[in-house]
């Protein structure tokens, strides 16, 4: 039989509220532990297990229905502490930027809202830096905003791709010369 709802690792049904309550204790704590390493971040999945793991708490409920009210409890917390927005090193999976939760970050330290996805990331990206900074990861250069790693390869690639093809000769199909006339045909 699968279990529904949330629990403790005993089977001990606890409230969805108490879960957020202890997954967002033990997320601080895991996020300042990635704040410790220079450009590093965190997916979604990986917090969620590492949560688990620390908390003895699960739970069937989809990642995408309660990792966000976790992180909100993050961000008051990192406010309350005046600590930078930890919640910036969570990062998706599939293509390394922040969700769209991350746009409360910006609404709380009094930001008007990003106005497209990349300028929420140039913003996470200067949040990490603070984080790394107040966690003692900085390279001795002092370390610049970053992408997520993943993304920044996203980024990468559609740059190369956005760049215009050098032309190519119909015949031997190499690439021709400056003249635009094949050497070889």
């Amino acid at each position: 039989m699968q279990r529904r709802g949330y629990w403790r690792e005993g089977g001990e049904r606890i409230t969805a509220q108490e879960a957020w309550d202890i997954w967002a204790r033990h997320a601080y704590d895991v996020l300042v532990d990635v704040a410790g390493t220079y450009h590093a971040t965190i997916t979604y999945g990986e917090l969620r297990d590492r949560l688990f793991a620390a908390s003895g708490v699960r739970t069937s409920a989809l990642l995408q229905n309660w990792i966000g009210e976790v992180l909100n409890r993050v961000i008051q917390e990192s406010r309350r502490r005046a600590d930078p927005p930890l919640s910036s090193l969570v990062v998706r999976l599939d293509d390394g930027m922040v969700g769209e939760g991350y746009d409360e970050v910006i609404r709380l330290v009094g930001e008007p809202a990003a106005k497209d996805e990349m300028a929420r990331e140039e913003h996470a990206a200067g949040s990490r830096l603070s984080c790394y900074r107040k966690f003692g990861a900085l390279p001795p250069d002092g370390g610049v905003p970053a992408l997520a790693p993943r993304l920044q390869a996203l980024v990468r690639r559609r740059s190369q791709m956005s760049q215009p093809r050098p032309p190519i000769c119909p015949t031997c199909f190499v690439q021709l010369p400056l003249s635009g006339i094949c050497d070889s045909c």
